[in-house]
């Protein structure tokens, strides 16, 4: 879309006033509308109305749920997606879990990534500009990324690695990475990634399961000012890894390789032309991790043809991405948005990679960052902006952000502060991007749409082609009032297995248990009769800090090694200014004292066993854990007593093992209140 204004008119006398609306002579150019107009000359979608936004997209969501393979079939071919063979059909069965997407196609997510480096006239653009804590922007063109992508490829099947194994990154969000994870994808193979500041157990519980081949790893990185030297944590990973073949060693602060690791700059830099192979579309491309919440994380396998036409869908559609376009979304390569990140290659764009903190050396540092490179799509978390705004920033002031059309929220509900805060502190005519999926499906199921107006605290509407409802326990559809966020036809990106998981009951009893057939993610929202959508947060224990969702198994089990801890229990409490209290309840042994000593000994052994965002922030004694009768944690009645939930609301005192102990938690969500 071209410029765009803000307006406080609405066409629909009951609803709240627009806080932005898209400028209406952008309509016909919005890549979205572009696709619309040929899916109805083509396939017989319902014909863009610039008259009336609103009903168009409507009309067009209603389309692509009901014939979605209709829908598939033609957006992969508005997008000209590579069948090396061709597929036999879009959707052999709908079945959830089981969909089996596009049967008899092959294709590989490496060659669209790295296709527009074959136009000489773009060849020499960057395909990433990278930007460290000094805020200096490094360009790596396509070729190069073409070249080093050939390489490493060549490289690896020289060490071994064929279609199906697993190769590892130890990485930030470096370029490096990015080249890694395209060069497992050229040879087949199945890429999995952490971040460099999670502890040698977080990473050991993940890519243990997957036993990978090659591990890419730093020395370090650099946080806040200060070098993090992770030569031991690696180390560990190589002692506790054995199928490892290869390791690469990435240089980031300068130290040689250790005895046995192979140098990076030694396997990028041979001159050869790229071989891609032809995989399957179910063909894994990845494997992200879930948060661990009751034992080891969930190994999620997503595949090449899903996720690149998911991407690409809501790239190219929903943030109206091309060529020209610099993307930048703050994150690490232990989030999925990391892998959203990568995926703006496909689009043409400009991938902007930051390796570093958010907030250094000051608040306004991503917007910094923003400025430096020319971004035009930028995404960050809700509570970045909400740390922004209690900062006192003026980005819009202090910066040039004039080439911005797009400030995407996600990881938590950006508050209705939020929103506002976009708009009074860096456009008015800014297009506020609020969404919500999850790192299940690698993508969004509601959120950003470049055509329609944005209302405080809401999400603009459900994406393309996902078939989203509020429902009642019972499974009735809700509008208007806050239910179960499902899901109830599939999507391309939904995982294709859990890794180690041979009979399925994992998958399944993950999201399908609650609703047989239906996908239940774990959220409350609302779907109103706008058709906008509300998150209000996760319907299940999981904790979600600064768009990480982390186990409370992975903390319960540093914690209680401590001898004076006898149980624990911990939660992420969405609050309703946007924040997010994490406290840690702590049972102690006894003759145990919660004091200075002990506080600072359970923060150190957080983070250094797991990760800086594992440390609560209070610590709190208490008599004993609330446990159910079978002896699990009461992690979800705590929750939402704390979140000032009623008692006789948010549990059955039957089915805890002391009912009394529960007294607490409403007394002191009362004393927060």
């Amino acid at each position: 879309m071209t410029a765009a204004h803000s307006d406080s008119s609405t066409s629909h006398p009951s609803a709240p006033e627009a806080l932005w609306r898209p400028d209406p002579a952008g309509f016909p150019t919005a890549r979205l509308t572009r696709f619309q107009s040929w899916a109805a000359q083509h396939h017989g979608a319902p014909r863009p109305d610039p008259d009336d936004p609103v009903a168009s997209y409507a009309a067009l969501h209603s389309w692509s749920t009901e014939h979605l393979a209709t829908f598939w079939s033609a957006f992969a071919d508005w997008c000209d997606v590579r069948f090396s063979t061709p597929y036999e059909t879009v959707l052999a069965d709908d079945a959830m879990p089981g969909a089996r997407w596009f049967p008899g196609a092959t294709l590989n997510y490496a060659e669209h990534a790295l296709r527009h480096a074959e136009d000489p006239a773009r060849a020499d653009e960057p395909a990433l500009l990278h930007v460290d804590e000094t805020h200096e922007p490094a360009a790596l063109s396509r070729r190069e990324l073409r070249a080093q992508v050939a390489s490493l490829a060549h490289e690896l099947r020289r060490l071994g690695v064929r279609p199906g194994d697993r190769v590892s990154g130890y990485l930030p969000n470096i370029p490096q990475a990015a080249v890694a994870l395209l060069a497992t994808a050229a040879v087949g193979g199945v890429w999995t990634s952490c971040a460099p500041d999670f502890g040698a157990r977080s990473v050991l519980d993940r890519f243990q399961q997957v036993e990978p081949t090659v591990l890419f790893t730093v020395d370090g990185y650099r946080y806040g000012g200060k070098e993090h030297d992770r030569r031991e944590t690696v180390a560990e990973l190589r002692a506790e890894l054995p199928t490892l073949r290869a390791v690469v060693h990435v240089p980031l602060l300068g130290t040689p390789a250790p005895e046995g690791a192979l140098e990076w700059a030694e396997l990028t830099s041979l001159d050869t032309e790229p071989v891609f192979e032809q995989v399957p579309f179910e063909h894994p491309l990845w494997v992200l991790y879930s948060s661990g919440t009751t034992g080891l994380p969930k190994a999620i396998v997503q595949s090449q043809g899903g996720i690149l036409l998911e991407h690409l869908k809501q790239l190219t559609l929903h943030n109206d991405m091309g060529a020209g376009d610099r993307f930048f979304w703050f994150t690490s390569t232990g989030w999925m948005m990391w892998n959203l990140l990568v995926s703006g290659l496909l689009t043409g764009a400009t991938v902007v990679t930051y390796d570093g903190s958010p907030g250094y050396p000051d608040t306004a540092a991503q917007w910094r960052v923003v400025e430096r490179t020319g971004t035009t799509v930028y995404g960050t978390s809700a509570a970045y902006v909400m740390a922004c705004r209690k900062a006192g920033a003026h980005p819009g002031r202090d910066l040039d952000l004039s080439k911005v059309k797009c400030v995407a929220t996600t990881g938590s509900p950006l508050p209705p502060d939020g929103f506002r805060w976009i708009h009074d502190e860096v456009s008015p005519d800014m297009w506020i991007a609020s969404v919500s999926g999850g790192t299940d499906v690698c993508s969004c199921f509601a959120g950003a749409v470049p055509t329609l107006p944005v209302y405080t605290g809401e999400l603009q509407a459900p994406s393309l082609a996902v078939d989203l409802a509020a429902w009642d326990p019972h499974g009735t559809p809700l509008v208007d009032e806050v239910g179960e966020l499902v899901v109830t036809r599939p999507m391309p990106s939904m995982p294709v297995r859990f890794w180690n998981d041979p009979d399925g009951s994992r998958y399944h009893d993950s999201y399908f248990d609650m609703y047989p057939g239906v996908w239940r993610h774990g959220d409350w929202i609302t779907l109103t009769s706008r058709n906008t959508v509300v998150i209000h947060g996760r319907s299940d224990s999981t904790l979600n800090r600064q768009g990480v969702r982390m186990g409370s198994a992975d903390i319960y089990e540093a914690v209680e090694r401590l001898p004076e801890i006898r149980e624990s229990l911990v939660l992420g409490v969405e609050q309703p200014d946007g924040g997010y209290w994490m406290p840690l309840f702590v049972h102690l042994a006894e003759g145990a004292v919660l004091d200075d000593t002990l506080r600072d000994s359970i923060k150190q052994t957080l983070r250094k066993n797991l990760s800086p965002r594992h440390v609560p922030d209070e610590i709190i004694e208490i008599p004993a854990v609330p446990h159910t009768l079978t002896g699990k944690r009461l992690e979800v009645p705590v929750k939402r007593l704390l979140q000032g939930t009623a008692m006789e609301k948010a549990v059955n005192p039957g089915s805890v093992d002391n009912a009394e102990l529960l007294d607490f938690y409403a007394r002191l969500a009362r004393d927060r209140a």
